[in-house]
């Protein structure tokens, strides 16, 4: 009996583990790096970028398109070309335009002055259409005025093939070149900028809202311009002021309105904070520091919790979705905290206590191949602009070093290299003296 039953568990043992080998594995989750976030903030009046993440890279604009669209109608309305009052037959390619729209049919009509309300208020596709053709004919020619407008205005990653930022895999933009337009629209229109800050609007018998959320925040906000497709993901450029200091912050890429309206207004009150700590006597000479410091764009963005962003879509063209209705250098660092900064920003472990350190004896370090790392940033023109800013301000220290970006693990490290020793700790002296964050590299 004790036989039987020894076999019959050998063979239950044995059909238990076949099953389990025949059992695909589960397939574990793996969290997508978020490739449509971009993000940028700017001290409108200088121009100042104090955080860039992604900056330069390509994205589609979505309804942020709208902005140029109605600076070229600000601007022919400043050329006395158009007048507000001017009545606009609205043609059947315009009345096609698919939503978010107002709705007219084609031969009704409407004046440029609510057409263009209806544009930056409600995002209306098929009013900033019939805009494009009351102001150069067609919507064609309106879309290559789009894009020689932003060649003009130095908008190097932009290009535009409609008016109202529909699916498109033509048109693009990147958050740099949108923070530009945003700029530009303040400095050249600003009698035609209170457009984009009002918040609600009555046409037709009907109460239209602003898809910018953040208008009735009561932080200052006064614009710009919300945007989303299935490809964009969710949008915002925004404008606010703050005890005379007007900030644009554009963010790309978020995966809901109330993600994308949070991460603009940590973005902002950052930027803010900045600004009040310089006028408040503070050396802050690379506001980029400052953000890292908080947190912002030091590592990857969290997959779950804090902000969320958006993943791009497995094909690589446009998605179809557009704007839902209700939806929506001079750089600086913050003084180091008492903890090891250093380390942190460059990806280095925090040195133990003395006791614990036992370090396998070196060779002697051949002179002339020390260097100074100054930073280490996700992206490569922030690590430029700080390395050409530390070598502006300390120039005597590294008068015979040679400044080097290298890459390394996703981070952008910035360096003046080919020192002596002595030259390069004397030079990491003067920096700590001055809150600039920096380690001293021996050679490999």
């Amino acid at each position: 009996m004790a036989l039987i039953l020894r076999r019959t568990l050998a063979v239950f043992s044995i059909l238990l583990t076949l099953s389990l080998t025949a059992a695909p594995a589960a397939t574990p989750v793996v969290a997508q790096e978020n490739l449509r976030y971009a993000a940028i903030v700017i001290d409108a009046e200088s121009g100042e970028v104090m955080f860039a993440r992604h900056a330069d890279a390509r994205r589609y604009p979505a309804s942020i398109t709208k902005v140029m669209t109605l600076y070229l109608v600000f601007e022919a309305l400043e050329q006395g070309k158009i007048k507000l009052d001017d009545v606009i037959r609205v043609s059947p390619h315009a009345a096609g335009q698919p939503p978010s729209k107002l709705g007219l049919a084609a031969g009704q009509t409407i004046t440029v002055e609510d057409a263009i309300l209806a544009t930056a208020i409600r995002s209306a596709n098929d009013m900033a259409v019939a805009l494009a053709e009351h102001v150069a004919g067609s919507h064609t020619r309106f879309a290559a005025m789009m894009t020689l407008k932003a060649e003009e205005l130095g908008m190097t990653q932009t290009r535009y093939a409609n008016a109202n930022g529909l699916p498109d895999s033509r048109q693009l933009t990147s958050a740099r070149d949108l923070a530009l337009l945003c700029r530009a629209l303040l400095r050249d229109f600003p009698q035609h900028y209170r457009f984009f800050g009002v918040n609600s609007w009555f046409y037709g018998g009907r109460e239209y809202r602003n898809t910018n959320g953040l208008l009735n925040s009561g932080q200052g906000y006064d614009g710009i311009k919300t945007g989303f497709t299935n490809a964009s993901g969710y949008n915002l450029a925004a404008s606010a002021v703050r005890d005379g200091r007007r900030i644009i912050t554009v963010v790309l890429g978020g995966r809901s309105t109330a993600s994308r309206n949070e991460h603009v207004a940590e973005l902002m009150t950052t930027g803010f904070e900045v600004a009040s700590r310089r006028r408040g006597g503070e050396r802050i000479e690379v506001a980029q520091t400052f953000f890292e410091q908080r947190g912002f764009g030091i590592g990857p963005e969290p997959a779950e919790g804090g902000v969320l962003y958006a993943s791009l879509p497995g094909d690589s063209t446009a998605g179809s979705r557009a704007e839902p209705e209700d939806s929506d250098v001079r750089l600086v660092s913050a003084p180091a905290p008492r903890s090891d900064r250093t380390a942190e920003l460059n990806r280095q472990p925090t040195p133990p206590p003395a006791a614990q350190r036992r370090p396998p004896a070196r060779p002697a370090a051949p002179e002339g191949r020390w260097s100074v790392q100054v930073g280490a940033f996700r992206d490569e023109t922030v690590a430029r602009d700080w390395l050409d800013e530390v070598n502006r301000r300390f120039r005597s220290q590294f008068s015979g070093a040679e400044r080097r970006v290298m890459s390394a693990s996703g981070w952008w490290r910035s360096r003046f290299t080919g020192m002596t020793e002595e030259a390069a700790r004397a030079a990491c002296e003067a920096l700590s003296a001055r809150n600039v964050t920096c380690q001293v590299v021996r050679p490999d």
